[in-house]
């Protein structure tokens, strides 16, 4: 399963690609969490990678969580690992020790706003639409992540509708790069990852833990606390109660399929 749905390469110049496919929607198993964190961890410890460009094909960039793995669970057993899960992959591209680029194509909701909001650079499709479906899941999480994406305020909102943001607004706040047409996505991110792999890897890789070494808030405890809420959430069962409705109109905009795609993470 893992080599089907996360598969990576490393080319010549040193530019490493993790694209993710798991269709309909991109939304990933607990499995497909670890795989990603793992090949994400394994390329940063590869001397020749110089740069990672995080991808996806399909609809979407990702959708989160698999929630019908969640609601299958008579226990908790799959939601503890969602969220070591997620919590192992946004680590890995947070601690990645050369920079990360996320070209994100479509919706980007939940867990995906871990994956980007933990990125050192984020190009956009102009179809891209990022979010936080949480409280439409019953969820927490990940607003550590959207909170380096878009003003405090406006993540706030986001959080409390599940509202999304389109790749323009992410882009006039200054946390995407480039918006480029969807055929031109990749081809550009390959582009930004060539013009730091041409640089000295050696500086590279300092820049890069310079940066992490001065981040105002530790993401992965702020995370972490985070996920306490969901824990919290689902032991009250108010969680399943929200997931009941999950797929029937009830709640949310539903950007992605609602049979598949989750949001927490």
């Amino acid at each position: 399963m893992g080599a089907e749905i996360i598969r990576t390469g490393v080319d010549e110049r040193g530019i490493a690609e993790v694209v993710v496919d798991c269709p309909p929607v991109n939304a990933l198993p607990v499995a497909g969490w670890y795989r990603l964190a793992e090949a994400l961890t394994s390329l940063g410890r590869d001397p020749r990678v110089r740069v990672v460009v995080l991808r996806a094909e399909g609809r979407g960039f990702n959708a989160g969580v698999d929630i019908k793995e969640i609601q299958a669970d008579d226990g908790h057993t799959a939601l503890i690992g969602a969220n070591r899960g997620c919590f192992a992959a946004f680590a890995a591209v947070y601690d990645c020790p050369v920079p990360v680029i996320s070209a994100v194509n479509g919706f980007c909701l939940g867990g995906g706003i871990g994956l980007v909001g933990n990125s050192d650079i984020v190009v956009a499709a102009e179809d891209a639409v990022f979010g936080l479906p949480e409280v439409d899941r019953g969820a927490l999480g990940a607003a550590t992540h959207l909170s380096r994406l878009v003003p405090l305020h406006k993540a706030r909102a986001m959080m409390y509708t599940s509202a999304t943001a389109t790749a323009a607004e992410l882009h006039a706040f200054g946390s995407v790069l480039e918006v480029v047409p969807n055929d031109r996505l990749r081809e550009r991110a390959l582009a930004l990852a060539a013009g730091i792999a041409a640089k000295n890897p050696v500086v590279v890789r300092a820049a890069k833990e310079a940066f992490t070494g001065i981040d105002l808030w530790d993401v992965k405890r702020s995370y972490r606390y985070e996920q306490g809420f969901t824990f919290e959430l689902n032991l009250s069962g108010v969680a399943d109660e929200v997931r009941d409705t999950f797929g029937r109109g009830a709640a949310g905009n539903g950007t992605a399929d609602r049979t598949t795609a989750g949001g927490e993470g």
